[in-house]
């Protein structure tokens, strides 16, 4: 018959090499040097036992969770776990209810570990305020999203903040070596040989996630028949069909920082780095519609009348996405974004629109000037519309000098054309026209 201590042992020996190999204390630990290296502030928290609740975030794979547990172990504390997607105010109440009990009769308090905690409601969060404030929890949230854009502010101003960022391939390479030589929770024990470039292929690949790492040395372990003398030989071709492609991780905090780093990419006329930062939001399976999107606008808030051109161009490109669909739409999108990058730059199109609304804000509308209303209807003419107005190409060059302005209009001129590209040759035919443009200072 089985004992408890047998089947203890068979449950750590059947979960995931990535379960059975999280680390169990800070020297394990791998990455986030940042914030628990040497003299770090969560280090010394952690190891004073006095961390207070706090929400960890960033992307899979890089140690929230660890942590979490690492703490709860050290502090010699309960530690109570729940899933934000799968439990509710009931799951909350019945942990808050066991640590009250246990801090009166045993003075040792309680962290709850809440995963994805940004999938918390306003309703199941305030369940927990209290506790949190009173101290019979010490709350940890892990999230994979900006927990001040996507998590209620009661309870981030609670707590304090800890950015995960992704492994380096040293940390990486680091925790799969880890697994394949400890006996006691990797695969120290049966001769597991990794070759050097199948080991570089995992680490490449996992793109600073441990799990995924170990995962994809998992399944190639597993799946590769052993040597005659026993013995488990992992070569890049197992490696390459153990992890296949680099996932590219992607919450709507990550997205914003992306389209951010994009569109300044853009504006700083580098091709190079708008197509690298294009070429991942299409790989994350970002909406392409939302990168022609950001095209369309910058081809006027940067390039405006400096180069007509690009405004065409990304216009062409948002017309093939829609006719030709995806992949073949990447050619004219990319096409579209080198336009904007290269061409001469004026900001003067937005600076104008600015302009424009402000006094529209600040002044309103009183009335339209007579000579500019509208005659197409009978009896305009016995009113006195349009009288006075001047038919532009009735005059030599189509332009004649008139007020076309609001009289109500402040704050002129709105639109200054730049000094580059075809802005150069806007400002000449406003000249001739007797308009004296300032100095753009651009």
């Amino acid at each position: 018959m089985e004992d408890l201590f047998s089947f203890a042992a068979s449950a750590r020996e059947s979960a995931p090499l990535a379960d059975r190999m999280r680390p169990r204390t800070l020297d394990e630990f791998v990455g986030q040097a940042h914030i628990v290296g040497t003299g770090r502030l969560l280090r010394r928290a952690i190891e004073a036992g006095r961390l207070t609740s706090s929400i960890f975030w960033g992307p899979p794979g890089t140690g929230k969770t660890t942590l979490a547990s690492i703490i709860a172990g050290g502090a010699g504390a309960e530690f109570a776990r729940l899933n934000a997607v799968t439990s509710g105010v009931s799951d909350v109440r019945a942990v808050i209810a066991d640590a009250q009990e246990r801090l009166k009769l045993y003075g040792r308090p309680t962290y709850l570990l809440l995963d994805e905690c940004h999938r918390w409601s306003k309703a199941q969060s305030d369940s927990i305020l209290p506790a949190i404030e009173r101290g019979t929890i010490r709350f940890i949230g892990s999230t994979t999203e900006n927990p001040t854009i996507a998590m209620t502010p009661a309870i981030v101003s609670r707590c304090r903040l800890f950015q995960f960022y992704p492994l380096s391939d040293g940390d990486v390479r680091a925790a799969v070596l880890r697994a394949i030589t400890d006996a006691e929770r990797g695969y120290g024990a049966q001769d597991v040989r990794v070759d050097e470039d199948a080991l570089d292929h995992i680490v490449r690949m996992a793109g600073g996630d441990a799990r995924s790492a170990l995962n994809a040395l998992e399944l190639a372990v597993l799946t590769t028949p052993m040597e005659v003398d026993g013995s488990t030989h992992v070569t890049l071709d197992v490696a390459q069909e153990s992890i296949q492609s680099r996932a590219t991780k992607m919450d709507e905090s990550m997205l914003y920082d992306m389209l951010s780093a994009f569109c300044k990419s853009m504006r700083g006329s580098d091709s190079d780095a708008a197509l690298a930062w294009f070429a991942r939001m299409v790989q994350a399976d970002v909406d392409p519609r939302i990168v022609v999107r950001r095209v369309i606008v910058h081809a006027s808030e940067d390039v405006g009348l400096a180069n007509p051109m690009a405004m065409l161009q990304a216009e062409a490109a948002w017309r093939a996405l829609e006719s030709v669909g995806m992949p073949e739409a990447r050619l004219p999108i990319a096409q579209a974004i080198i336009a904007v990058c290269e061409s001469p730059k004026s900001d003067s199109v937005v600076a104008a629109v600015s302009r424009a609304f402000a006094d529209a804000e600040e002044n309103g509308v009183r009335s339209v000037p007579v000579h500019l209303r509208d005659t197409h209807y009978r009896g305009a003419a016995q009113l006195g519309f349009g009288e006075g107005y001047r038919y532009p190409h009735d005059y030599p060059g189509h332009w004649v000098a008139q007020e076309y302005a609001p009289s109500e209009a402040r704050g002129f001129p709105y639109y200054v054309p730049g000094e580059l590209g075809f802005e150069r040759e806007i400002r000449q035919l406003r000249a001739a026209r007797g308009v004296h443009d300032p100095e753009s200072g651009r």
